[in-house]
Parts: structure tokens; sequence; C-alpha cells
């Protein structure tokens, strides 16, 4: 018996949210139907502005994903659309093909959240969708069949291959010679590809702990494990960089010659530098030494998401000739197109985790990774979540703590300081006297509270997040 069904309704009932990146939730809600509601609810917003007969789609390494594209594929030849399965790449190498081609796209994955969950990924015809996408996915009704079989996928290796060369085709000669990066694999959707961009360079590409299993890299909240591997692996293979990225490959994470991991707003500040660009747009949990470093013409800071730093792209071209965008895990976003070595790189207005490790080392051939870092004003962040904590629950106290903030700095430990400032762009930023910046955020992603700390040494930092975090749990 074949079963009728309405995206809206489908969508509401699943319990699956939009984040400040893609629709999340647990993969026992990403059913078939709730995949094919949002595939056909994904399609009849895109067809009000744009014209096409395919879609594009991708997936991570998670355990659920290829099921989910094979629902998403399924709803999407409902419609009589072709579709072009490119397995597991980089979401940013799907953004980017789906850019050049101009056909929409969904990439399934939960980026950094735990196996147990994941998510949907969209992109229109002209780049990522924007907040206001999102709202049109959920409010459409479409009616569509329950699905009955799922097809098997066939890989094109095409998205792949323009990636690759999107990179290696900047640069005439192997400036990488006599490099030695050090690959941290674990289940990065990039890992049987970013070996071949930077062997292409002239470096030498050490291998490092490919999983089998799925690892939930948070670029954002570093854990002291990956801390001491990234230290022992730059000593044991003699490395001048480790490179990885989070699970989908948007996300960098990427250390010095010593092994230490670099913040992803100081690389993002380091990228952007080395590109030469006039405008930068930032969430407003990046580090305030991007301001301080006076490299830039202008700087605007937004909520914390790739959809905020994109929707100020357009103003910024009007007035700057170059634009940018990083967040503070290190994602880096082309707002324009820009010259590289006399070469066009096209604009990419979507988080991607190569574009800043390679502008890293062009600039690491003046002076070391440490030395680029050190030259830079002086200020320290440190980040960490509490997992598992209600979304009610950090929504209140970021909304106690607005209503009165000498409250809540007092219940986090900091009573004896005094307020400077706050900011609610995104949930709640206190500055301190003490030059010291505290953040409070629900993560848009999952149920965590995260907290974001700012201050003049690294230990600072990390006090003032542990402290929070700590005091947190006993309110």
């Amino acid at each position: 018996m074949v079963i009728n069904l309405t995206t809206s309704k489908v969508i509401k009932d699943s319990g699956v949210a939009f984040g400040t990146s893609g629709a999340r939730g647990l993969v026992t809600q990403f059913t078939p139907d709730v995949c094919a509601a949002f595939s056909h609810a994904f399609i009849e917003s895109m067809c009000v502005n744009f014209t096409f007969d395919t879609v594009a789609i991708a997936i991570d390494n998670r355990p659920s994903s290829y099921a989910m594209a094979q629902a998403c594929v399924a709803a999407l030849q409902q419609q009589g659309l072709q579709v072009v399965y490119y397995g597991v790449v980089p979401t940013p190498a799907l953004a980017y093909l789906a850019q050049e081609e101009q056909m929409p796209a969904i990439m399934v994955t939960g980026s950094h959240i735990p196996f147990d969950r994941n998510g949907l990924k969209f992109y229109r015809p002209d780049g990522e969708i924007s907040k206001n996408d999102e709202q049109a996915i959920i409010n459409a009704s479409v009616g569509f069949k329950a699905l009955e079989s799922l097809p098997a996928l066939e890989i094109n290796n095409r998205a792949v291959e323009e990636y690759v060369t999107r990179y290696t085709s900047l640069f005439e000669h192997p400036f990488l010679s006599g490099k030695r990066i050090g690959i941290y694999e674990h289940s990065s959707a990039g890992r049987d590809l970013y070996y071949r961009i930077f062997e292409a360079l002239g470096a030498e590409v050490v291998a490092i702990e490919r999983s089998d299993s799925f690892v939930p890299i948070d670029t954002e909240a570093v854990s002291q494990e990956d801390k001491r591997k990234a230290r022992a692996w730059a000593k044991l293979y003699n490395l001048d960089v480790v490179f990885s990225t989070d699970g989908d490959g948007d996300r960098p994470l990427v250390s010095d010659e010593n092994g230490e991991w670099l913040r992803g707003d100081i690389l993002g500040l380091l990228c952007a530098d080395a590109l030469n660009v006039s405008a930068l747009a930032i969430p407003v949990s990046c580090n305030t030494a991007i301001e301080l470093s006076n490299k830039f013409e202008f700087v605007k800071r937004t909520k914390i998401g790739s959809p905020y730093v994109i929707a100020e792209f357009a103003a910024l071209n009007n007035e700057y000739s170059s634009v940018a965008g990083f967040e503070a895990n290190g994602g880096f976003l082309l707002g324009s197109d820009i010259q590289v070595n006399g070469k066009l790189l096209k604009a990419l207005p979507t988080r991607d985790a190569v574009l800043p490790a390679l502008m890293l080392l062009v600039a690491a051939q003046r002076a070391n990774i440490s030395t680029l870092v050190e030259e830079l004003p002086q200020r320290f962040t440190d980040s960490d979540r509490i997992q598992n904590f209600a979304t009610e629950k950090s929504q209140q106290i970021v909304a106690d703590g607005t209503k009165d903030p000498h409250w809540l700095m007092q219940s986090l430990g900091f009573g004896d300081l005094a307020i400077i400032s706050v900011n609610t762009t995104d949930g709640l930023r206190v500055e301190l006297d003490n030059q010291q910046f505290v953040h409070l955020r629900p993560s848009g992603n999952a149920p965590e509270l995260r907290c974001y700390a700012e201050a003049e040494t690294v230990e600072q930092a990390i006090a003032s997040v542990e402290k929070s975090l700590t005091n947190i749990r006993s309110l």
C-alpha cells in the first residue's frame, strides 16, 4: 500500500532541527522518510529561484551516512531529477563542484558531533543556503510517497579531482619541497585526498592514525589526548606541521612545528593575511588579536555560524577589493575571487580546511609557524563544552545572565572583577576589567553548552573556561 506523506509534518514530527550549520539530529530520527522529506522540501525551495535537472550528493564516513544518502537519492528520483553521487568527500569539495556546475547539493554529515548523530547540509546552485532558506525548507508543504526501496549508489570521482586541482594548480613549483607533513587521518572525509595535494606541492607526507570507526574531532574543543598526540608525532616523525580536519573536512586542525595546535581563528588570521584580504566577516567568538593586528581594512563581527558570516559578504564586496571570513573552529570562507601567484582562485563561500593550511605554509616560507604566531598580538583563547546538557538549561542560564550579568559572573567565580561590556550578539559575551572575555552559548548543533574565554595568557584562558564550566554544573 502506498502511503502519502507531507514534508512539513514529517520534519516537524522527526525532532530534527537546523543548527548553526545544517539539519542535525539523532541517527534514529533520520529515518528514510525524514531524509526524503528534507530532500523534497529542499528541492521545492530551490525551484523558486533556480532551474536545474541534476542534484549532487556526498557523504562523510559515519556508519549511518550511506543509508541516509540512499533515501535522499530515492526522494530526488521520485521528482524525476538526475542525481550524481560523489561518495565520501570533504564538504567543501562537494560545495565547490556544485557551485561550478550550478546545481543544488546535499551533504550527508554530522560534522564533528558524535557518531550516534548525523545531519544534512544543503547547497544552492550559487552556494550555501541561508537562514531564510532553512525556514523555507521547514515550512514547505510537499506531498510525497513513502519510500519502498533504496537504490544502490555508484560513485563519481569528479568532486575529488576538481578539489585537488583547485589548490595544486595555484603553484607552479613544489614550494613544500623538504617539508614533512603529518596527516592525522582518523575518519576524516578527506583522508584519501589530502596527501595528494601536499605531495603534489613537494612535501613528504606521513599518514597517522587512520580509524575504521568514526572519530568526532571537534576543532573548537580539542581533547587533551589529541594535544599530547600532536606533540609526540611532531617529535617522533620530525614534522614541520600536523594537519587534520573534523569529520566532514570543512574545519582544519593544524599544528606548528612543535605539534602545538593553532586555534582556528589564529589560523584564519594568518591565512587571510597571506591572501592579502581587505575585509573580514567573523563570528563574535573570535580572538580580538584579529582587530589588534591592524592587518585588515575592516572587520565585521557576526553571530556564530557560517550562514551569518556569508550573509555579510555581499555588502563587504560592494566596498572592498577582497573579502573572506573564518570561524573560531578554523573553517575559512573565501567571499570573493582572489589572485594567488597571479592565478585566479574562485570564491568558495563555505567552510574549507585546505586553503588555510596551504596559505599558512606559504607564510611559513619566511619563518617557522610558531614564530608567525608569536609575532601576532598576544591574546589567547580557549573553549570547551558540557556535553549532554539540555538546550533548555543552556538557554535559561544565558537568559538569566543577560538579565543580570553581575549575578552570572559571580556564580561563575568572577565576582571580584568589574564588567566592562556585555555583548549579546550570540549567547552572552562579557568583558571583564582584567582584559578577559567570558562567553557562554548553547550549541546550535547538539545538546551542549559551550564556553569561550579570552585572556592575556593561555593559562588564564584555560582556567577561565574550566572555572566557568565547573560552576555551571553546580548551578
